[in-house]
């Protein structure tokens, strides 16, 4: 119970990585606020049974209204936000091609949700966190902003934009006691992904090669602790 009573909101939760931070961090005793586009009440029912509290709430990221009003029902319901965890962003729908068969507006609208959402949603409860005096922010990037990843430089380069951003806003923003970090998680194959698989061969192996062990991270979910499950058996847990 290390969050005990403490507010986090996590977007892009009701299901893949996001869900894994929501269900993790309701463990620890935090009240946790579901934000997707996405129905996200099976998350929240799925939380409430273990005891703790949830809120579902759709939230268009990219929409500075809509990542507002998500701050502003957090407050309502839990009178606090002390953690922040952006997490939303266009990547399982993603079709992989070269950059220049990429279309302008399929470039802006990965870069709109995955970095303009990530600016607004920070935005959103920066008011919040300075009245408090203290928060947590946390920026999910990828391992590919590090290394590259080809057909696919539009995910690529918002994740690189992450990182930035990050660094940018800790300086910002940590006179007023609000701690901002980015992390950078490998390709996982979530829920969605061994459902519904989209991506080719070739994608795959890509990945593979440029990583020191030749294995996928899989993750499953077991009763409230949620863990990554690698192919040869290995197991960490997500906190």
């Amino acid at each position: 119970m290390m969050l005990k009573d403490r507010v986090a909101i996590v977007t892009g939760a009701a299901q893949g990585l996001g869900k894994a931070y929501a269900l993790r961090l309701a463990e620890e005793g935090a009240k946790v606020v579901i934000a997707d586009i996405q129905d996200a009440r099976p998350v929240q029912e799925e939380i409430a049974a273990t005891g703790a509290e949830a809120l579902a709430l759709y939230t268009d990221v990219a929409d500075e209204e809509s990542a507002q009003e998500m701050a502003r029902k957090t407050v309502e319901r839990f009178t606090n936000i002390d953690i922040l965890i952006n997490n939303a962003a266009v990547f399982s729908s993603i079709q992989t091609k070269p950059f220049f068969e990429i279309s302008a507006k399929e470039w802006d609208d990965v870069i709109r949700v995955n970095l303009k959402g990530t600016f607004l949603c920070c935005k959103a409860v920066y008011p919040k966190m300075k009245s408090q005096g203290k928060g947590k922010i946390i920026n999910i990037s990828s391992g590919a902003a590090f290394k590259g990843l080809p057909d696919f430089i539009h995910y690529v380069t918002s994740k690189g934009g992450i990182i930035s951003f990050t660094r940018a806003l800790a300086r910002e923003v940590g006179d007023d006691g609000i701690c901002v970090n980015t992390i950078a998680p490998g390709f996982t194959l979530s829920d969605r992904m061994r459902k519904e698989p989209i991506h080719d061969e070739n994608f795959i192996n890509a990945i593979l090669a440029g990583r020191c062990f030749k294995r996928l991270t899989i993750y499953n979910f077991k009763g409230r602790n949620p863990a990554f499950q690698f192919r040869w058996g290995f197991r960490s847990t997500t906190n």
